[in-house]
């Protein structure tokens, strides 16, 4: 090999290591610097408003009111670099009927359309191939067994809800866990569940430079009125 052949060979090898160096860096200063930390998982608030009425009855029909939140939250692989996405939309609509104590019946519905995380073209990636929105615009999840609602009246309780999850027209039974508890005259519901893609039929991107994981969260909260 000639001297002139080296040096190319050495320069070309540089060339490719500043590269690297310069995506795997621009991918850290992106996740660690410049993008804002994932946000905490959705919770109840700390010191909501009393009970309106001390121990009421909660027997009857709640709607989800303004201030509901729901989304996902998904772990990735970007550049080599580990990263939380969350998505969250606003657009929560549904009604949970409460009969003997329980929860017995429910039903809630997200918009995909209009979840949005901090990058529009991975929203643009989310709403597109992954998701589909413009042929599956919603999701739902329904209650199918009662979820007891004993000790309310004392404070945040505590629960599991098992229901039916409805995303792009498949339906899977999750476990949801749930934090409850009385707000001012309305109730407020905290809950999240881990949920495996392949069980809806979702392909994970793989781009190479990303690698979604195979499994995410779905967690929402609950804003609840009656009447």
């Amino acid at each position: 090999m000639s001297l002139f052949t080296r040096r190319r060979v050495v320069i070309g090898v540089s060339a490719l290591a500043a590269l690297v160096l310069v995506v795997v860096g621009g991918t850290y200063l992106y996740i660690n610097v410049f993008s804002d930390d994932a946000p905490e998982p959705l919770a109840l608030e700390t010191s909501p408003p009393p009970a309106s009425g001390g121990s009421g009855d909660l027997t009857g029909t709640w709607t989800v009111a303004g201030g509901s939140e729901a989304g996902y939250r998904v772990d990735e692989v970007l550049n080599g670099q580990d990263n939380t996405v969350v998505g969250r939309t606003s657009d929560v609509t549904g009604q949970i009927t409460v009969a003997g104590g329980e929860a017995t019946d429910g039903e809630i519905t997200v918009d995909m359309t209009t979840i949005t995380t901090d990058s529009g073209s991975r929203d643009g990636q989310f709403r597109g191939p992954i998701m589909q929105t413009d042929e599956f615009p919603t999701s739902t999840f329904t209650l199918t067994s009662p979820v007891p609602l004993d000790g309310l009246d004392g404070g945040p309780i505590s629960v599991t809800a098992t229901g039916d999850l409805t995303v792009r027209d498949v339906t899977h039974s999750i476990e949801v866990q749930l934090d409850v508890q009385r707000s001012g005259d309305g109730v407020q519901v905290a809950g999240s569940g881990e949920i495996q893609f392949a069980d809806f039929e979702v392909d994970p991107p793989d781009l190479g430079f990303v690698r979604v994981e195979d499994s995410g969260t779905v967690e929402f909260l609950l804003t609840l009125s009656q009447g």
